[in-house]
């Protein structure tokens, strides 16, 4: 195995099925996105991602050979065009991974009509419509894999962000019921939920010595998690050898919940 745990490992598995897959994921820059388009390329899929953060993306783009759209996913009509561009020139998205988030913290007691908005769309609203925009491929070719991304957040009770846990938490009833509304085209709809993976964000923000020592002790596996360990379980819902798995959520955490 490679001293470096954020890059792609030979030594784990490879999907003959993902091999030529258009995929497209949102968020790919920086974090686990950008791990999980790592992880795509290296499987010989065709990868496309969708981020604000230009200098990032366009590193991560140079790394890949992924195809890297300036988007802000706040904005629909810019978040169709961009999925309208990717099927113009990769081909039908078979498979899409809706990771795009941010977990600012903030105060309930300040929070406005108009933030709770803005974290809606920042974490949530992007994810159904991301769906709804690649969804006719996927029923025209009758089989497609969509992953969304959840946290542990609110599942542990966490405060200091409520807009965000509350977010999240939609994505396992948003999972559950495009899986039944999709199903019938052969379309999978699963759900990730990351625990605490120690990002290049999460380290410079918020990974204290007493925040990590806590969070150590409830999980059952004493490691850190990093991106890679949340981009192989996408690897896999993503590839035909879970083709019967869908409506389901899948904690990658070390045992923390």
């Amino acid at each position: 195995m490679s001293d470096d745990p954020q890059q792609p490992q030979p030594e784990f598995a490879r999907y003959p099925s993902l091999a030529g897959k258009v995929v497209l994921v949102s968020g790919g820059a920086t974090g686990i996105g950008a791990s999980i388009v790592d992880h795509f390329a290296a499987q010989g899929s065709r990868v496309a991602f969708l981020d604000f953060d230009r200098k990032d993306g366009e590193a991560v783009a140079e790394r890949t050979g992924a195809r890297f759209l300036f988007c802000d996913l706040r904005d629909i009509a810019a978040l169709r065009a961009a999925v309208a561009t990717v099927r113009q020139e990769l081909g039908p998205v078979n498979v899409l991974v809706n990771n795009a988030a941010r977990d600012d913290r903030h105060d309930w007691k300040t929070v406005e009509p108009d933030y709770w908005d803005e974290r809606m769309h920042t974490n949530l609203r992007h994810q159904f419509f991301c769906i709804q925009a690649v969804a006719p491929d996927m029923q025209a070719a009758r089989a497609g894999s969509i992953i969304n991304m959840g946290s542990v957040s609110w599942m542990k009770s966490e405060g200091g962000m409520p807009a965000y846990t509350t977010a999240k938490a939609a994505v396992r009833g948003l999972t559950r019921g495009l899986a039944r509304d999709l199903g019938p085209w052969g379309i999978r709809v699963n759900e990730v939920v990351p625990g605490w993976i120690f990002t290049e964000r999460q380290l410079a923000l918020w990974a204290k010595p007493e925040a990590v020592a806590e969070n150590m002790a409830r999980q059952c596996l004493k490691e850190r998690l990093y991106p890679p360990d949340v981009a192989r379980m996408v690897l896999w819902l993503a590839a035909d050898d879970s083709r019967m798995v869908t409506a389901q959520r899948f904690i990658v955490d070390g045992g923390s919940v």
